[in-house]
């Protein structure tokens, strides 16, 4: 059996290690650099690896092949193993047969890694053997060959559930679809709906599907197609029998009859969208049957994720704040939505399609001015350009945040919500949101 291996970032790696330990001969294959890390980890595995080239003959004679999520199936290689009838498959996939683990796979166009990072806090305060992976942190290949967790929480981007063929999360979360990276979907939206709704493609009477009752897409699907899982939703403005919801600033989850309700006001997250992501989780706690104590203390303490809405500092009274992780139009929807001061917005970067329309009622009701950061900002420039009075274009984060500063007075704030990729000037959005914090400690 011989096991491929397309791109040698953390999911390549940690698939590699699993499959030497489970008898595959492996090869692992990059058309770009591998870190030096990761180099070493394969070395000292004797796992035979390449970078910079895909060598065809030692690529097209797998048994299966594992590709990274970064890789679109429209590059040449990937067509020629498709042509070849060889299987195309996720880390999730392949990792999933080695583990008697269930699993509780998360993905949304936004919200997925505050709702999974929470969902972790929740099982792992109440004292469950739980691991965490899938888009972040470890590898969950990695975690299957070297530990032994009960359960995994799993954040799963659209791109890992496209390599899904037998893969069945026992509890699946949708926390809401809006349009994102239609440049890997032909720029048609029901094909990354189609994408999204393949996390319960495989599940059966037994498992759970949590989703948003008032996100149009995800009700639409869920009219015209079935799925065998038990349905729990969750909404801000409808009631439920078996679900989550709002009521007069009490959140209630009640499932299998039972009740959890807690105030609003004492859940640590703020913003409606982190209700809607604090509701999912709960969810989850209770179905796994943790006390209500555990559930209170853990939504109380929870510290929220770093580049998500992240108060970076206060300087002469505006406060500074870090939305890097906002890599789509929806994800800065909600953030603009949660600002209560005049804002200078810090936006731009590589369009996935966006349209910028739903932002506008926002833009005109909260921001005084925009920094554009990015190579290429005319459809943004488009968009607002008669909507705010001031708009500067900039090409590195130092001045995006001079500018900005320049343009506030007390009392206002400056976002960073770029509603878009960060390839042009960042490695990611990872490093976008620690320039941003390191150019306003410099101001």
């Amino acid at each position: 059996m011989r096991l491929v291996i397309l791109g040698g970032g953390e999911s390549g790696v940690g698939t590699a290690i699993l499959g030497k330990e489970k008898g595959y001969e492996v090869f692992v294959s990059d058309f770009g650099k591998i870190k030096d890390k990761y180099k070493q980890v394969l070395t000292d595995n004797d796992i035979e690896w390449e970078e910079e080239q895909h060598t065809e003959d030692k690529i097209l004679n797998a048994t299966v092949v594992m590709k990274s999520p970064g890789i679109p199936e429209k590059v040449a290689i990937v067509k020629k193993l498709i042509a070849k009838g060889i299987p195309v498959i996720s880390e999730i996939e392949f990792a999933a047969p080695f583990t008697k683990a269930i699993t509780i796979g998360i993905t949304g166009s936004n919200g997925k890694t505050t709702t999974t990072m929470l969902t972790y806090h929740l099982l792992k305060s109440a004292g469950l053997n739980v691991g965490l992976g899938g888009n972040i942190g470890k590898s969950f290949a990695w975690q299957v060959a070297d530990d032994s967790y009960d359960s995994y929480v799993l954040e799963l981007s659209s791109f890992q559930l496209d390599g899904i063929v037998n893969y069945r999360p026992h509890i699946a979360i949708i926390t809401n679809i809006s349009p994102d990276h239609l440049d890997r979907y032909d720029y048609k939206y029901e094909n990354y709906i189609a994408s999204k709704f393949r996390i319960t493609m495989n599940q059966t009477e037994d498992d759970y599907l949590i989703y948003d009752a008032d996100d149009e897409a995800i009700t639409e699907w869920l009219k015209n197609n079935t799925t065998k899982a038990k349905l729990i939703p969750f909404s801000l403005t409808k009631t439920f029998e078996e679900g989550a919801f709002i009521k007069d600033n009490i959140m209630k989850v009640s499932i299998n009859q039972e009740d959890f309700t807690m105030e609003t006001e004492t859940i640590a997250l703020e913003g409606k969208h982190n209700m809607k992501n604090a509701m999912a989780a709960t969810s989850v706690a209770k179905l796994m049957q943790i006390r209500k104590a555990t559930i209170r203390e853990s939504l109380s303490n929870f510290q929220g994720v770093e580049h998500r809405l992240e108060n970076v500092l206060k300087i002469q009274n505006v406060q500074y704040i870090n939305d890097s992780k906002a890599t789509n139009v929806n994800a800065t929807f909600f953030a603009l939505d949660s600002m209560n001061a005049p804002t200078v917005w810090i936006v731009g970067g590589v369009d996935k399609g966006n349209d910028y329309n739903e932002l506008m009622s926002l833009v005109r009701e909260k921001v005084k001015a925009i920094v554009c950061l990015g190579v290429d900002n005319k459809k943004i420039i488009d968009a607002f350009g008669n909507v705010v009075d001031i708009m500067i274009e900039v090409t590195n984060m130092s001045d995006a945040v001079k500018m900005a500063q320049r343009l506030t007075e007390k009392g206002d704030a400056v976002l960073l919500s770029p509603a878009c990729a960060s390839f042009d000037l960042f490695e990611n959005y990872e490093d976008r949101g620690n320039q941003f914090k390191l150019a306003v400690q410099n101001l």
